[in-house]
């Protein structure tokens, strides 16, 4: 029975030239959400280690709990970290690796300025504390959200479509946009190389408590051991992508992306409508998919009805996905179980 932490001991099977980050101090922002932490617990499975981790969190009772197996690791060190405001350590960050960011409807509806500053404020304040402590590359983790409405059509990195800008929802995808425009503006004012991703919508075991993703939601159900609940007529088409493939993409971009350049992160063999995905949490789990729409709808999920996304880019510099969305959905409920 495979789970997620069979999965990232793979990692050793990666093609990388890890010998670009000896002596360098690597900080993850977000290190305790969804991404920013298998990207952690990914990298900790390397051997003989040169480099040195930064988990950069807002809780760092929370963080402790997560990486607690690492406790006596010399190579990760965990820091408080909200990036909304200035920095105030004295280290040098040669990599920054910045996955913080408020990613759910509730967080839309209830702080929509807070979602925005996470991306916008928090780009800024990240790289105004890089350029003076010898950064040296900085990867964004933006969003695939940020294309619009599609056609059915596979978007590619330079493509854009219709977003209804005035849109309470619009905060997410907008503070995407922009925060990739102050990267790319950083990067030629001051020189340093910059690296955007764009992933899917990316599933996996170990998000928080806080996370309301419907992903989340769904496996949340599943280990209550109950029916599993679409709160929708489930009809939106999207790219999935296992958040390990999706770890593990990041590296490729990390290590051999070309700088001032935009990666789409989908696995494009996992093109599922959500209710496709629900129907597999529940085959999995041995429930059903149960319908519960409410009378009213709220401002704060996604409309878009069909985003799918080309991965040619990122596939030139080696990467491809390992896991299906049916082996994805097996190892995250095998982990959370």
């Amino acid at each position: 029975m495979m789970t997620y932490y069979d999965d990232i001991e793979r990692v050793i099977e990666l093609d990388l030239p890890w010998e670009t980050l000896n002596e360098a101090n690597i900080l993850i922002v977000g290190a305790s959400g969804l991404i920013g932490r298998a990207l952690v617990d990914t990298l900790m499975q390397l051997p003989d280690k040169t480099f040195h981790l930064y988990a950069g969190v807002r809780d760092l009772a929370y963080a402790h709990s997560c990486f607690l197996k690492y406790k006596n690791a010399d190579s990760l060190t965990l820091i408080q970290c909200d990036v909304t405001i200035p920095i105030s350590y004295d280290i040098d960050f040669h990599y920054i690796i910045h996955a913080g960011s408020y990613a759910g409807p509730d967080a839309f509806l209830n702080d929509p300025v807070g979602v925005m500053k996470a991306n916008i404020w928090g780009v800024d304040n990240l790289f105004s504390y890089g350029i003076q402590h010898h950064l040296k590359r900085f990867l964004y983790v933006s969003s695939a959200e940020v294309y619009g409405e599609g056609d059915g059509t596979p978007f590619c990195e330079e493509d854009s479509s219709y977003l209804n800008w005035t849109s309470l929802r619009a905060c997410y995808p907008i503070a995407k946009r922009t925060a990739e425009t102050l990267c790319i503006s950083y990067a030629s004012q001051y020189q340093i190389e910059i690296l955007i991703i764009r992933p899917c919508h990316i599933y996996g075991p170990l998000f928080t408590s806080k996370d309301d993703r419907v992903y989340a939601q769904l496996i949340r159900n599943a280990m209550a051991n109950e029916d599993i609940v679409l709160k929708s007529s489930g009809g939106q088409l999207r790219s999935w992508c296992y958040v390990v493939d999706c770890v593990f993409a990041l590296l490729y971009v990390l290590l051999k992306g070309e700088t001032k350049n935009v990666y789409n992160i989908a696995d494009t063999r996992s093109n599922a409508r959500i209710y496709e995905f629900a129907e597999l949490v529940a085959l999995k789990s041995g429930r059903k998919v149960v319908f519960e729409i409410p009378d009213s709808a709220v401002d704060n999920h996604s409309v878009i009805s069909q985003a799918i996304f080309s991965t040619d880019k990122i596939n030139e510099i080696g990467w491809s996905p390992r896991w299906r969305l049916e082996e994805g959905i097996s190892h995250t409920l095998n982990t959370v179980f």
